[in-house]
């Protein structure tokens, strides 16, 4: 699965620079023809530019759910910085990872309380 993850990879990015060069020759061409803005060129870039992004969203998104794709401005909790200040105990985390409200923290805390039967 591993290799073919890989090769799928690489012919995006392959077919994603092949777009990309499409571009840069076609305006090469036409500039020394003098019609870079013209009506067809303006429609072959849009087009290249858009399967350009289209082959290279999949490994972009690999790279991402690998954790080797920094994302800026986007802070990352881990479950040691989301305890909670004066408590020993970690963080209760959503499905997202993100700390769980105190009043829903409470709640679970007295879920988890075993109820003691009077004899």
């Amino acid at each position: 699965m591993n290799m073919e993850l890989r090769l799928l990879n690489l012919f995006c990015i392959v077919a994603a620079v092949l777009f990309l060069a499409f571009i840069v020759v076609n305006a090469i061409t036409s500039a020394s023809v003098g019609e870079l803005l013209s009506t067809d060129n303006l429609f072959i870039t849009v087009v290249c530019l858009l399967m350009a992004l289209i082959f290279a969203v999949n490994p972009l998104l690999y790279l991402k759910s690998e954790g080797k794709l920094p994302i800026p401005f986007i802070k990352t909790t881990s479950a040691s910085t989301a305890q909670v200040s004066g408590s020993k105990t970690p963080a209760l985390l959503d499905a997202k990872g993100r700390a769980v409200p105190p009043d829903v923290r409470a709640i679970v805390s007295q879920m988890g309380q075993a109820k003691t039967k009077d004899a």
